[in-house]
């Protein structure tokens, strides 16, 4: 294997799709693979903290609706036979075209389903538990999957009926029990008033770290109706994420036949769009101690965008008169998050890339598992470029800053340096 194999390589192999242990699926088996690339790269020596990866809330559904507020929403669910057997989809959750399982070559998709639990665990936990004990993962920040589409749907009612219900059964059911396990609350963005109420109500809740705002919506993040909830997280000293995704309901995804084309710039334009605004508008100075992170949208947009929005800004400054430096300035004070890092032959590119961004104090490992193109630690351990202080940042030690972790609580009381 090849120092810069990753897991686009290692998963999914012959003998891992033809994986079915009697009636049941194990990501550990899924994962063999992963875990001999943590073993081969000693991580057990650092801490590696994944800061986006994911869960198929839809699994636990019958839990998540006993958290609905709404007695109309409750029963909704409830009737369609999801709040009370847990399955793949949901009646409140609007329908996502795509072809994430590669047309049903990724087993770990159709085969999840199967995979089950000990007497007494929680299976969400234990499943998450398992993919970091693959791959080498001390933290892993846990994300919903269906509900990143929530900012597209039609009834905003739901979208916050949702959020809070979800915002609950997180923090009770999975992260009160097990430390390693964080989340970026889902905030309802459609309805400002409401996610003020969640930042509000929830922010000291166990396992919040940070909120998250999926980016895949039509709301200018600079509308002064969202003023007050940005003063609200900043008060918590919590980040703010902006979480990229796609969808085919856009005029200009519409366009395209492949969903190859639609992912690749889904990820990076709704993003794209929100940095725009953020910047251009001085949310910047105007919240100076509110972290703000972008991720999933890879690294390669972010050069492009750095130049564009300085040559344009050098040329009328006047239409951005609260902006006192220049927009790549403000862009460097931000954080990312690593994956997809987009493959390139042309490694001066990349490590230009990681330059412009100031990577090593600004960049965070993520694996985005168990999505179809998640990566593993290796592909940052392996970067010829960053030396061992800087790989340690940004495998863990930068997240464990801005999240401000303490490895003890999960008996690894090794910081890194």
């Amino acid at each position: 294997m090849s120092s810069t194999e990753t897991m686009r390589d290692v998963v999914d192999q012959p003998e891992a799709r033809s994986l079915r242990l009697g009636t049941h699926f194990d990501t550990r088996e899924a994962l063999k693979n992963a875990q001999r690339q943590a073993e081969e790269r000693d991580l057990k020596r650092m801490l590696v903290v994944d800061v986006d990866a994911h869960h198929y809330e839809t699994e636990s559904w019958a839990e998540i609706t006993d958290y609905l507020e709404d007695p109309v929403l409750k029963h909704l669910s409830r009737s369609s036979g999801m709040g009370k057997l847990n399955g793949s989809q949901s009646p409140l959750l609007a329908p996502q075209i795509g072809n994430q399982d590669i047309a049903g070559r990724l087993p770990r998709y159709p085969y999840r389903g199967l995979e089950q639990a000990g007497p007494g665990e929680h299976r969400d936990t234990v499943i998450v538990k398992r993919a970091m004990e693959m791959m080498g993962v001390d933290y892993q920040i846990v994300f919903p999957t269906p509900m990143l589409a929530l900012g597209m749907h039609p009834q905003t009612d739901i979208e916050v009926a949702v959020a809070r219900a979800y915002a609950r059964w997180i923090t009770e059911r999975i992260c009160a029990h097990e430390p390693s396990i964080k989340t970026m609350l889902y905030l309802p963005f459609n309805e400002p008033e409401a996610c003020v109420r969640i930042v509000e109500e929830m922010a000291d809740a166990p396992g919040v770290v940070g909120f998250m705002v999926t980016a895949v919506r039509y709301k200018p993040v600079h509308h002064n109706s969202y003023m007050r909830l940005y003063r609200a997280i900043e008060e918590t000293g919590k980040p703010l994420g902006f979480h990229a995704g796609y969808t085919y309901a856009d005029r200009g995804m519409e366009q395209m036949n492949k969903f190859l084309s639609v992912h690749a710039l889904g990820f990076t334009v709704f993003n794209m769009i929100h940095m725009t605004n953020w910047v251009i508008n001085g949310l910047p100075e105007r919240f100076p101690k509110l972290d703000v992170m972008w991720i999933e949208s890879g690294l390669a947009w972010l050069p492009f965008l750095m130049q564009r929005l300085d040559n344009e800004y050098m040329l009328r400054p006047s239409e951005a008169p609260l902006l006192k430096r220049k927009p790549s300035d403000y862009m460097r004070d931000m954080y990312f998050t690593s994956q997809p890092m987009e493959a390139t032959d042309n490694a001066k590119m990349l490590e230009l890339t990681f330059e412009m961004i100031n990577a090593k104090e600004r960049l965070m490992f993520s694996s985005d598992y168990p999505h179809w193109d998640f990566d593993l630690p290796s592909l940052i351990y392996d970067q010829p470029f960053l030396d061992e202080a800087e790989k340690r940042a940004i495998l863990g030690g930068t997240a464990q800053k801005l999240f401000k972790l303490d490895p003890s609580e999960i008996g690894k009381p090794e910081i890194n340096s």
